[in-house]
């Protein structure tokens, strides 16, 4: 992981990870403390804050991840371009900016804001709960990527009608459907007439 600002602070100096702390928020997103990242995600789930980015290549196709196979929530199915948790006191579009060059290798040319949502998605398959205030956003990628084949599966640029066909046969993040809805006002203004 390429040490940023942001990482630097969350390793130590013999190289080996910290315990990574989340933000704990309240119902109207104001900070209230801190809790580990596995700790907050145990049934019933404390809430914290959370972000997802949706990047567009320049035909207005989604780019979709599926999550590599190691990772301990949720993993090996498709979800969004990007979603992660800032880390206490990083701002959200800073995080997002972070996590998407960490994961896919790739700056995005285009980033905006596109609002926040609130869910509360228990994952079956892991019996983690995501209990999440999630910073919306929206983007372009112009850049091939370089996907960190320990954080991604595969990736895919999906049509609406791709992603529709993509939705019923494969399986996807518990959060996928609520944080796609949220976004879409954003979607189609940056997408235009690509059917989002």
């Amino acid at each position: 992981m390429p040490i940023t600002p942001a990482t630097a602070t969350h390793s130590s100096s013999n190289g080996t990870a910290d315990a990574i702390l989340l933000e704990l928020v309240d119902e109207d997103g104001v900070t209230i403390g801190t809790a580990e990242k596995l700790t907050a995600h145990q049934p019933p789930g404390q809430l914290h804050r959370a972000f997802s980015v949706f990047l567009f290549d320049d035909r207005g196709r989604l780019l979709l991840q599926q999550r590599a196979l190691g990772k301990y929530h949720s993993p090996g199915v498709w979800s969004n371009t990007c979603c992660g948790h800032p880390y206490p006191g990083e701002a959200p579009f800073a995080a997002a900016a972070r996590r998407t060059y960490e994961e896919l290798g790739v700056s995005p040319s285009l980033l905006a804001e596109a609002g926040t949502v609130r869910y509360n998605h228990p994952d079956p398959a892991s019996g983690l709960v995501e209990q999440e205030y999630n910073h919306l956003f929206v983007g372009l990628v112009q850049s091939p990527l370089r996907p960190d084949t320990e954080e991604v599966g595969d990736t895919a640029f999906v049509t609406p009608a791709e992603l529709a066909e993509r939705h019923a046969r494969d399986t996807f993040s518990a959060w996928f459907p609520t944080v796609l809805d949220a976004a879409r006002p954003a979607i189609r203004e940056l997408t235009g007439p690509a059917g989002w």
